[in-house]
């Protein structure tokens, strides 16, 4: 049925979860972290933090992934010369992690920033006053409400790196794109293959929405909604 690309199409689905499920992590602690920076009373941290969102968001996702994948090997490797150790090696797969992880936790970043300004400051005020410390208010109070008020602008943007990761396929990474394209290519049956690559990130998109969706029904338990 699959014209024989059947094992190779396994493979790069597999490879393209694999590097979905990377930047999403990654991408997420990043986005914690630089909501935590943009929220701070360090005003270095939040100029940091700022810098940082205002520049990734600037720049085309390729030309950083370019980036990444060329220049910074280039530069690493310098830096490795001059300190007389061995050389390094970025591989496609590590680009498309760090790549699409550094792009989009600048986004993850406005979403918690925004998510974390939507918790009453006045529960938090009032577990502190009670002896509890910051991490646990952290832990107990400001988490699970970031949570709630975070996963819209969070699902929109595992969707986008969903897609994104596409674009790894133009630095070498064997992922399904690159594979639906050889076999098309191969077969002269293209329209099939991009159906098939198609109907792949669908389904990753659609198993996202679904996981995301009981997640926000746990994290939305004891919360009335506004009826309009």
């Amino acid at each position: 049925m699959l014209y024989g690309y059947g094992p190779l199409i396994l493979q790069g689905t597999l490879m393209t979860l694999a590097l979905t499920l990377l930047s999403v992590f990654f991408s997420t602690v990043m986005g914690i972290a630089g909501a935590l920076c943009k929220t701070s009373g360090n005003i270095g941290l939040r100029y940091m933090a700022t810098a940082y969102t205002t520049v990734i968001r600037s720049i085309p996702d390729l030309v950083i992934m370019l980036l990444v994948f060329y220049n910074l090997q280039i530069f690493l490797n310098w830096v490795c010369v001059m300190l007389g150790i061995g050389l390094v090696e970025i591989n496609a797969f590590t680009a498309g992690v760090v790549t699409l992880a550094v792009i989009y936790g600048a986004y993850m970043t406005e979403t918690f920033r925004g998510a974390l300004e939507s918790v009453p400051r006045g529960q938090i005020e009032a577990a502190l006053s009670t002896g509890m410390g910051d991490g646990l208010v952290f832990r107990k109070i400001t988490l699970p409400q970031m949570v709630r008020f975070a996963l819209p602008g969070f699902s929109n943007n595992i969707q986008v790196i969903i897609k994104s990761t596409a674009l790894v396929s133009i630095i070498g990474l064997v992922d399904v794109i690159s594979i639906s394209q050889q076999a098309g290519r191969s077969t002269q049956h293209l329209f099939f293959f991009n159906i098939l690559a198609a109907l792949i990130y669908l389904a990753f998109t659609c198993a996202t929405l679904l996981a995301l969706s009981r997640i926000g029904k746990r994290f939305g338990v004891g919360v009335k909604e506004v009826q309009l």
